[in-house]
């Protein structure tokens, strides 16, 4: 598991490669913390390389997104697989994010 954090066009890219889960979550959440104290505003998680999330790593994304909305910003993800799209629906996370088809959508949306 790894989380590769980068800049495209004053957006913040953070690769999840692996899956995102009560192992791993506090990892994630402290790099876009530290990002955001830096003045990062614009978030963009891309999934590309991630077949699974659990409840945790579901939590830890909402509490990025309300941390980052408290701060004037905005998590967005992308590239979820078919069973994560569905986990989202599920849960009805997917009227929380804004979830992109693929990274390059989710950048120009920004």
């Amino acid at each position: 598991m790894a989380f590769n954090v980068t800049r495209a066009g004053g957006v913040t890219v953070v690769d999840v490669d692996g899956q995102l889960i009560v192992g791993n979550r506090q990892e994630l959440k402290q790099k876009v913390l530290d990002e955001l104290e830096k003045g990062e505003r614009k978030f963009l998680v891309d999934f590309t390389k991630t077949g699974y999330i659990d409840s945790s790593g579901l939590g830890v994304l909402v509490s990025l997104s309300k941390k980052i909305r408290e701060q004037g910003g905005e998590l967005r993800l992308s590239s979820l697989n078919e069973d994560l799209r569905t986990l989202f629906e599920l849960t009805k996370l997917d009227t929380l994010f804004r979830i992109a088809g693929s990274r390059a959508e989710g950048l120009a949306d920004f």
